[in-house]
């Protein structure tokens, strides 16, 4: 279907607010009156509270509310109301008597000014009861391992093992050739956004509460406030209009919510609560550590027979995400690389450290981080080139999605065939490799497939209301939120396109809960599929309304015209009004008024992608290099090319990040954070990345996105990190099964090589 506005990179509505400064964020908005709330944390992992005074704090000039686990409501909740919250586990208060990481938070104050509030910190007193703490899975495992939670399934799970089963796996392995089996473990990265969490509250005098918050899931934010508060929903309104990044973590509330309400209502005064750097480590979410064993059956021409995993992830001190995550990860282990016989089992276990949740490549990334390397090992041993392995094997139209769905189109292997012709991978694979020489380079591949909404898991609805003004303009209205990734740019071009008008002539109303309708929130990449596609829809049901209208001006049938660049037209005649005619009011009439409401619920969609990537090892430093990316993406329809590019170069960068650099490191014995600052946690900058050039496919259109779009948000940060290891292992023939591969750890295993060979 050729398009006129969808499939252009049109100018962004929010670029020159946020170019000239003059875009707010939640941290720039003054109110009057406003108080500085700060939170007291924890300087132990585990222990009871066994006193609290807060006596003096009260006393210092300017205080004007102090809060403990005594004086804030006792209402366990997951961070997050239905449906949400099917995802989530129900563990966490506003505040404890009991700590279970280093850093949780114990008492916040507010004060007229931050140096006051933080003045008032250290005068609170606090004496812990230590109690034993695990930081590591399997000492949480442990039989007479110290409790985290005293509820759950049974010790320190933090839900019932996920277990997949499809066919028979044990007449797999012993129908196989080969059986390639490892163990695989990925650290934990934190999103690292550049806007740190924040949250100010203000109560009117009717007991309404506005918060202005920097989240991704506005309303669900006004679910739980409202749930852990005692409020009804009209009481709770939550505003947020630009956000600096969010990555998925943004998805959770941090109690500093519940909290900065509370202060508020207790000082009678607005109340900003807004995180340190550091705190945004210490009090907010990372990936998941995970740890996948891994294994998998082939015949000689590398048909698979066979995969079995066992997959375990860190969750931390409470559950956030955990469960989503498990599920998530754990299924995706059915699917990428075809497999009729699978048996599969994902846990989640709490320990004393840093809170784990929602991030970008929710689950997978670990879990494909595993699969991937060990197709590439598995082609090493067959003798057979990787990539020719992975299109094999990879999932085609019809075969089941991990959501039990069938897949529509071939989309991985078109994104294999084209990024093999992009980087002439038939003759990289031909070209001599150098045993010696200090920089040594080489060329990997990953692949990955990620759905477009979390729908089997959540029962999600996208909403939207169009209305066209007198002038032949148009509003919509949409709660989908925007993170920076230009969303309500693209959800304006596609209701352009339904109407067939200029993309300047359609306004984005959103961020306001008590006026746009309801939206579960921005993550799983499901803001253009579902909620373009509920825009979409609600436009239809204008231009129908529009139509209608012009027939009578026209004097023909609705079912006759077509409208495009804003004129109105008979087909096969050159009869036409305007838009802006057709919707003017006439002398002594009221403008007609066009409307249209739509809601969606998706199915489920998925995006796929293959990046290859050329490194460079330097066998003196251990320092690995990209040199070039070249990401495939299909994701069915592009709406804003710029903005679908960006998507995965910035993917792309996190994915460096992860693979080579990032990882939030606790203290093994007492579970304080070591490099909570971004001096000392390490991320790859503008100067450190790589060309990348991009290739985006529209092979395999999805019936339910708008135009047939699928999802690009999460897909480009899961290939890039088995690309980078796979190179790795093609430059100096050494095999890294975890992320982040650390210079020292290169030089290490090169030593190794060397004196393996040496004794040889």
């Amino acid at each position: 279907m050729a398009t006129t506005v969808v499939g252009t990179s049109v100018r962004r509505g929010d670029l020159r607010a946020k170019v000239t400064g003059d875009a707010k964020y939640v941290a720039d908005i003054a109110l009057p009156g406003l108080l500085h709330g700060k939170t007291l944390r924890s300087t132990v992992a585990h222990a009871r509270i066994a006193r609290i005074d807060t006596r003096r704090a009260l006393a210092l000039p300017g205080v004007k509310a102090v809060l403990t686990h005594h004086n804030v409501p006792r209402v366990l909740h997951a961070g997050s109301p239905a449906p949400r919250s099917v995802s989530l586990t129900r563990d966490q208060y506003i505040l404890d008597d009991k700590v279970r990481y280093w850093g949780e938070s114990v008492a916040v104050v507010a004060a007229t000014s931050e140096q006051i509030a933080e003045e008032a910190l250290a005068l609170i007193d606090v004496e812990y009861e230590a109690l034993p703490a695990v930081f590591s899975v399997e000492d949480a495992l442990l039989p007479g391992a110290p409790l985290i939670h005293d509820r759950g399934p049974g010790g320190n799970l933090v839900m019932a093992p996920i277990v997949c089963v499809r066919g028979d796996f044990e007449k797999g392995f012993a129908e196989a050739d080969l059986i390639v089996e490892g163990e695989y473990e990925g650290g934990r990265p934190t999103p690292a956004y550049m806007e740190p969490n924040v949250c100010t509250c203000q109560w009117d005098g009717d007991g309404g509460l506005t918060v202005w918050i920097s989240t991704q899931t506005a309303f669900m934010v006004r679910g739980i406030m409202a749930e852990v508060l005692g409020l009804p929903l009209h009481k709770v309104r939550v505003l947020v209009d630009h956000m600096g990044g969010g990555f998925g973590a943004k998805q959770d509330l941090f109690q500093t919510e519940f909290l900065c309400a509370l202060l508020a209502r207790e000082a009678q005064r607005p109340v900003r609560m807004e995180f340190s750097r550091e705190e945004t480590f210490v009090g907010g979410r990372s990936r998941h550590p995970a740890k996948v064993w891994l294994k998998q059956g082939f015949k000689k021409d590398g048909t698979l027979t066979a995969r079995q995993a066992r997959i375990v992830y860190n969750s931390g001190a409470y559950g956030s995400h955990g469960p989503g995550v498990t599920i998530v990860g754990t299924m995706a282990l059915t699917s990428l690389y075809r497999c009729e016989n699978v048996h599969l089992e994902g846990r989640c276990v709490y320990t004393n450290s840093p809170i784990a949740g929602a991030f970008r490549g929710y689950g997978v990334v670990q879990t494909y981080y595993a699969l991937d390397i060990q197709m590439d090992e598995a082609a090493v041993a067959l003798g057979m080139d990787p990539a020719e392995l992975k299109l094999k094997n990879a999932v085609r139209e019809g075969d089941i999605a991990p959501s039990n769905h069938p897949l529509i189109g071939h989309g991985l292997a078109d994104c294999i065939r084209r990024g093999q012709q992009e980087v002439d991978w038939a003759a990289l694979r031909q070209r001599e490799r150098s045993a010696s020489g200090v920089r040594r380079r080489g060329w990997g591949m990953g692949c990955e497939m990620h759905g477009s909404s979390a729908y089997p898991g959540i029962k999600e609805q996208g909403n939207a209301i169009v209305k066209m003004n007198e002038d032949g303009s148009v509003t919509l209205l949409t709660g989908t939120a925007a993170l920076g990734t230009g969303a309500h740019t693209v959800l304006a071009q596609i209701v352009a396109e339904d109407l067939g008008i200029a993309f300047e002539s359609v306004a984005v109303v959103h961020g306001d809960t008590d006026v746009v309708p309801w939206d579960i929130g921005a993550f799983a990449s499901h803001t253009t599929y579902m909620g373009g596609r509920a825009a979409q829809m609600a436009a239809g049901e204008v231009k129908r309304q529009l139509l209608e209208r012009a027939g009578g001006l026209l004097e023909a049938s609705a079912a006759d015209l077509e409208v495009h660049a804003g004129m109105i037209t008979v087909r096969g005649t050159d009869r036409c009004i305007s838009v802006q005619g057709a919707v003017r009011p006439t002398q002594g009439t009221p403008a007609p008024q066009f409307v249209g409401s739509a809601s969606y619920q998706p199915t489920k969609s998925y995006s796929f992608a293959a990046h290859f990537v050329e490194v460079e090892v330097d066998t003196e430093t251990g320092r690995i290099a990209v040199v070039q990316v070249v990401p495939v993406h299909e994701i069915g329809k592009v709406i804003h090319p710029i903005a679908a590019a960006g998507q995965i170069e910035g993917g792309v960068q996190q994915g460096i990040g992860h693979t080579l650099y990032e990882d939030y490191q606790i203290d093994p014995h007492n579970g304080r954070s070591l490099n909570a600052n971004f001096v000392d946690y390490k991320m790859p900058l503008s100067m450190d990345m790589p060309p990348i050039r991009t290739v985006i496919l529209e092979t395999a259109p999805d019936p339910g996105g708008p135009f047939g779009a699928k999802g690009v948000g999460e897909d480009p940060i899961v290939a890039i990190g088995p690309a980078i290891a796979n190179a790795v292992f093609d430059a100096i023939g050494v095999r890294f099964r975890h992320y982040p591969i650390k210079p020292e750890q290169v030089l290490a295993a090169l030593a190794a090589q060397q004196t393996s060979g040496s004794a040889a």
